[in-house]
Parts: structure tokens; sequence; C-alpha cells
């Protein structure tokens, strides 16, 4: 299973333009791929009226067979499980999928997805759709889905302030830190302005951006997510849009996406470099805002 190529952008503002002012039903016939399919198909069931009541992380872990340090790997998602364990709302889920069962901390909500397809090549997006398949096994109630990466750091009060929002669509992270480990720099990626008209918004750099309403009830819901994570994630406002998901932005930057520690995902595509450069040149230096991402982002 391949990554599903984007749709061209011309054709998203058309298809959604269609399915707003003719709805869902004769926007199908312009439909590209399974995504979008996917789309019309939990836009025409509506969004559910219920209260959102957890957020569910579904997190593809690289197996050991594919990196160089294995330890390395399974000390990121520590990290990772750590900003989670942080939170000062109790009401999420985290599943690791991946070929051997890593080392999680001692919690219920923690909890690993064997993963045995022998085929070879990239599997993050095969992990992910195994993920979105496991769904209905866990019995959530209605809540958020979103799919994060093993290194990325989530920060203090983010699910607080998802089940507190309640936006009816889910969350889009517009802004959020890049660190670059190797050389210890920090950047702010969010919408560009005037001062800074080049700088990109966090959910075109890292696959940690959505969180989409998921309700168990709704039979559309997780094959979209499923069709969603199948893209790169500057796919997933398009499709959520789509699918009658707006997408509504966190109040503050709320991801740490961590690039050049070794094990990067992007790096074994040499996909890093572009990103790389992004943080030079958005360097941050004020030594406050430093002091502030060292405690909401704390290691663990």
């Amino acid at each position: 299973m391949a990554q599903a190529p984007a749709t061209p952008k011309p054709h998203r503002a058309l298809i959604r333009l269609l399915a707003a002012l003719a709805g869902p039903d004769a926007a199908m016939g312009r439909a590209r791929g399974d995504s979008e399919t996917a789309a019309l198909a939990l836009r025409a069931a509506g969004l559910p009226q219920a209260r959102r009541e957890t957020v569910t992380f579904l997190i593809p872990l690289v197996g050991p067979r594919q990196v160089g340090d294995w330890q390395a790997v399974t000390q990121r998602l520590q990290s990772t499980l750590h900003s989670f364990l942080a939170q000062d709302n109790r009401n999420w889920r985290a599943v690791i999928c991946c070929q051997q069962r890593p080392p999680l901390p001692d919690d219920p909500r923690i909890t690993h997805l064997s993963f045995d397809d022998p085929t070879p090549g990239n599997d993050k997006w095969r992990k992910l759709a195994a993920l979105c398949d496991h769904l209905p096994a866990l019995s959530l109630p209605c809540g958020y889905v979103m799919s994060f990466d093993a290194d990325d750091l989530l920060r203090q009060g983010t699910v607080s302030e998802m089940l507190s929002r309640q936006a009816p669509g889910g969350y889009l992270v517009q802004s959020g830190y890049v660190m670059d480990h190797g050389a210890g720099t920090y950047a702010l990626a969010d919408r560009p302005s005037l001062a800074q008209p080049l700088r990109k918004p966090f959910w075109k750099l890292c696959g940690s951006c959505t969180a989409l309403t998921h309700d168990p009830d709704q039979p559309q819901s997780a094959p979209f997510l499923r069709a969603m994570t199948a893209h790169e994630h500057r796919m997933f406002p398009h499709l959520a849009a789509l699918a009658g998901r707006k997408l509504t932005p966190l109040s503050r930057p709320s991801v740490l996406y961590i690039l050049n520690h070794g094990e990067n995902f992007g790096a074994r595509r040499g996909r890093t470099s572009f990103k790389t450069r992004f943080v030079e040149r958005f360097r941050i230096t004020d030594a406050q805002i430093l002091q502030d991402i060292a405690q909401d982002f704390p290691p663990a």
C-alpha cells in the first residue's frame, strides 16, 4: 500500500464548492479516489450531536528491522507518550502499531496493535490503515481521533482544550514548533504574515496536525479516517472540509516536531532538508519563548 497521491488544488476547490452548493450526492460524480468518496459519504451522514468525550492518538511505529537504532526509536516514543501522560485531562487513548511491541508505560490507556504484514517497503500507511480498522474494537465514545508520529510531542493542556472547546468537526494544528535536534534550534510554524510571508503553517510540515471528530455510531467515520490518513497530511484540511468536518485551529502552538534526531521518517525518504532550512530561516532567539517551549514540552 503506497501513499495515496494528492488531488490537484483546482479540483479540490471545485468539489468542495459543489458539495456545499448542491450536496454530497451531486458532488459524488466528481470524486477522485477512495478518500473523496469516503468524505462525501461522511458528509451525508452529518455531524454527530453527542458530546466529544475523549481524544484517541493513532501512532504508526517503524519496525526494528527498518531502523539502525531501535533503542533510540523507542526512547523517542517514550517521550511522545510522556507528553500524553503529562496532560491535565486524562480522557485520552493511544494505540501504537508495530511489528514488535516496544517498551510501554504501565497505563491502560496505552496499547499495542500487532502488525504482521510482510509486504516489503514503507509500511507507515498500512499501519495507519490497520489502526483505523482497529477503532471499532476500542469501544470508544464520540470524540476526536488524531494520527500522531512517534517522535513528536504534544503541548501540555491540549487534550483539555480540545474537550472543553468541543469543536464540531475537529482541530487543526495551525501553529506549532519545529526543532532541529542536531543544532538545538527551534522555529515557529504558523500562518504567513506581512512580516514573514514565507512562513508555513504547521500542518504543511508535520503529520501530527489533525484531530478529527469520530463517532463510532456513524459507520462512515472509521473508513473516512482510513482513507484520509492514506494521504500526505497536506490533504487533511481539504478532505475534512469535504466531509463536512470544518477544522478549528488550536489556540496555541500545540505540537513539537523534532528533526534530525537520527531516525526521522522523513530522513529515510530524503525529505528533511527544506525543513532544516525552515528552522534556520525562522529560528527563535527570544529567551522567554525558548523558556516557555522547555516548560510546555518537557523531556521525558
